[in-house]
Parts: C-alpha cells; sequence; structure tokens
C-alpha cells in the first residue's frame, strides 16, 4: 500500500496526483493513480486525475488522464520522487501545435495530448524504474488573475 500526503490547496492553482511505484522482484510498473479532487478556494476548479491504478511492464507505455473541470485550457504535469523536489515535466495548451517541456524531460519518451479542451493526457514511453515517482496534473483559474501595472 502506498502512503502519501495531499499536496496543499492552492488558491488558483488545481492539482491532482498519481503514484507511480516500481516493483523490480516482478519487473512490473504499477501506476497508482491516487485521485484526488482538489477544489480551489473559490469553489471554481475541479480537477480530476484517471485511472486509480494502472499497471505496465517494464518498456510498455504509460497513460494518466486529467479532467480539468472548469479550470483554464491547459495543464501542466510534475514528477516528484518521495523526498525530492518536483520537477516540471510538460505542459500543454489545446492551441499549441506540441508540448512545452521542463529541464530534462523530452519527447518521445514523455509526451502530453489533449482530447478536448478540458481532457488532457500524460504519455510515459518505454517504462523504466526510474519512472517511480509521484506525478501531479496542474491547471490554473485565469479568471482570479490581475493585471498590476507602475
Amino acid at each position: 500500500m502506498v502512503h502519501t500526503s495531499s499536496p496543499p490547496t492552492e488558491a488558483v492553482q488545481s492539482l491532482s496526483k498519481s503514484q507511480v511505484s516500481t516493483h523490480s522482484d516482478n519487473m512490473l510498473v504499477t501506476l497508482c493513480a491516487l485521485i484526488t479532487a482538489l477544489t480551489c478556494v473559490s469553489g471554481v476548479t475541479v480537477l480530476t486525475q484517471k485511472p486509480p491504478v494502472l499497471s505496465v511492464r517494464k518498456g510498455e507505455t504509460a497513460t494518466m488522464d486529467c479532467n480539468l473541470g472548469t479550470g483554464t485550457n491547459a495543464a501542466a504535469w510534475h514528477k516528484q520522487i518521495p523526498g525530492g523536489s518536483p520537477q516540471h515535466v510538460v505542459r500543454f495548451y489545446h492551441g499549441w501545435s506540441s508540448p512545452s517541456y521542463g529541464s530534462g524531460f523530452s519527447s518521445p519518451k514523455f509526451t502530453s495530448t489533449h482530447q478536448s479542451t478540458k481532457d488532457y493526457r500524460l504519455i510515459i514511453k518505454n517504462v523504466e524504474e526510474g519512472d517511480s515517482a509521484v506525478y501531479y496534473c496542474q491547471t490554473w483559474d485565469s479568471s482570479v488573475s490581475e493585471n498590476v501595472s507602475q
């Protein structure tokens, strides 16, 4: 069993997370999507991540889906190894022709696609032990943004 704590709820962001653990004795990588539907303080953005559990063998492809609810039309994915800092993996906006990658992450190993303006997918190809981590899906609520000028 995997024990994790939920990330804090932020006023303008929503996160959902998936736990990825590797069982080296049977060469399986188990992706446990611990679905956390976090709601913004404003109650506007509800984000969900699926599936609850996904098991793939080393070398196979893993996919995690994220529904943004009423958030913006973009999703970002982050990877956090237990005890480490979160790393930005990829961000994708429905109007872009390709995703934007964080440092150390690239296609074709990691990619993101969208099925609609609210449904995004993280794809990890050729899964290996180093992919074991907690994966967070993130969006933001642009309705609370404010322009400041001096």
